[in-house]
């Protein structure tokens, strides 16, 4: 049985094809490509139908990730496929949350911070679309950090339903 995750951003733009691209690749690096499937979404629907932004995909080009996306908005229906929901920031996690149909979908929402225990209290992946590039390098160094963590976490879930 596939594993399903869907990391989301606001616009679908810049932080959630980010996440998506990298836990993709440390899937793949896992072994487990075959077994989890990785997606992303906005909590808007302003850039439906868009690619990441350009600032996203130089970053993702550079680092050795592939830049393939298509923006799309989150719909709340979606929760019954999903098996983990990863919010990039707090005001994802209440808007995700408050989508959810019933409490068992919003426990399925998480944010992604959580999944690197060197980032303390600040959990939040910072919105670089206003900025230059250096926000975008540093919301990849979030990521990656996180998708350490996160990997591990989908592993064991992973595992856990294979036993």
């Amino acid at each position: 049985m596939t594993y399903r995750v869907c990391f989301v951003c606001t616009g679908n733009i810049c932080r959630s094809p980010m996440a998506e691209s990298v836990f993709r690749a440390r899937v793949r690096e896992a072994g487990l490509d075959g077994l989890v499937e990785i997606d992303s979404a906005g909590t808007g629907g302003w850039h439906e139908g868009d690619g990441a932004d350009p600032r996203t995909v130089t970053v993702l080009v550079d680092n050795g990730y592939d830049s393939t996306h298509t923006a799309r908005q989150f719909q709340p229906s979606w929760f019954a496929r999903l098996d983990l929901v990863i919010a990039l920031d707090g005001g994802h996690l209440k808007a995700l949350r408050r989508l959810a149909p019933t409490a068992k979908d919003a426990d399925k929402v998480r944010l992604l911070r959580a999944y690197d225990p060197a980032a303390g209290a600040a959990l939040d992946v910072p919105d670089p679309y206003y900025g230059d590039m250096d926000g975008f390098e540093e919301c990849l160094e979030m990521v990656e950090a996180a998708s350490e963590g996160l990997l591990t976490a989908v592993r064991n879930d992973v595992e856990g339903r294979a036993a």
